[in-house]
């Protein structure tokens, strides 16, 4: 009677310390002294922060900047309803607007970038360079004064841009950009192997494109995604060079000059910032937490868009 074979022996685990310290191979560990010594350094650093902290409250208090009087117009309801809520109206209204061109030129521009085409591909990074270059508040300068500014020089009358299309044309251009980049490097991010099974079955590349790499890239590009449009939200507040009644410009020049509450003014209206971008956040993080359990994503998670840069395009 032939021997039963034997069961293959099951598969040993590295032991967690040689795991450690493979990975931590160009990091020395700290020993007990160094451990000391950097618990002690943050100690010391935090000491000090909280005595610059405190130096500079106490020096606002002696100025009599937390004074009652000047917090009371924020439990006023008209301080709310004629300043800032349509303040934030202004803001929302502009930042959602420039953020769903913005979406839109940044993948049109960043599937240019990827084309096979040369006459699609250097037009399109050619754009996208440009406009990454410029700063945003000259964009938005340029966009609402330069028509008229130009039609005046050749004596004619010029189109008159409101401060509503000058803060949304200059976000799109410049988050359109930057939005076209973190879409290519999301792209790119997706393993070579998904898009050569997609072409071993027969598919071109259109098909490819929408049904294997996009999908896939979606989740690792949430991120960097949401970071870029909470970066549009914030610079929707340059809008107060061209007067644009935003948050910032209705909360933190109108509310000041009735009140003169300069600085409690200042931080009610950073705090409803930080509130909407910490709630854009945590939303990004759901999204891309949740698409990753369902398995629809083989991509690894970007976070900015310099990973693109440098890189050839889909093989």
């Amino acid at each position: 009677m032939t021997a039963p074979a034997e069961a293959p022996a099951p598969a040993r685990r590295r032991p967690a310390a040689t795991a450690k310290k493979q990975a931590s191979v160009l990091f020395d560990l700290p020993g007990p002294r160094a451990r000391l010594r950097n618990n002690v350094l943050a100690l010391v650093f935090v000491a000090l922060l909280l005595a610059v902290v405190y130096a500079v409250v106490a020096r606002l208090d002696d100025k009599g900047q937390f004074k009652q009087e000047l917090w009371r117009p924020f439990l006023l309801a008209s301080t709310w309803t004629d300043f800032i809520i349509p303040g934030l109206e202004g803001t929302l209204k502009a930042a959602g607007v420039a953020a769903v061109l913005a979406l839109a030129s940044g993948v049109l521009f960043g599937l240019g970038r990827l084309s096979d085409h040369w006459w699609i591909r250097l037009p399109a990074g050619a754009v996208v360079e440009f406009f990454r270059a410029i700063p945003l508040l000259l964009l938005i300068f340029f966009v609402f004064s330069g028509p008229a500014t130009i039609a005046g020089a050749l004596n004619r009358e010029g189109p008159q841009i409101s401060a509503f299309t000058a803060v949304v044309v200059g976000l799109t251009l410049y988050n359109g950009s930057v939005l076209a980049e973190i879409f290519r490097a999301g792209i790119l991010a997706v393993p070579k192997g998904q898009s050569e099974a997609a072409y071993s079955i027969g598919l071109r590349k259109g098909g490819v494109m929408r049904l294997v790499l996009i999908p896939q890239a979606t989740t690792a590009m949430m991120p960097a995604i949401v970071s870029q449009l909470v970066v549009l939200l914030k610079d929707s507040a340059l809008g107060w060079i061209i007067s644009y009644e935003d948050l910032l410009n209705s909360g933190f020049r109108f509310i000041p000059t009735k009140y003169h509450n300069l600085l409690p003014a200042a931080i009610v209206i950073a705090l409803i910032y930080i509130a909407i971008n910490v709630t854009l956040g945590f939303t990004a993080n759901w999204l891309e937490r949740r698409t990753r359990r369902l398995g629809k994503t083989s991509a690894r998670t970007l976070g900015n868009a310099e990973g693109a840069l440098g890189q050839e395009g889909i093989p």
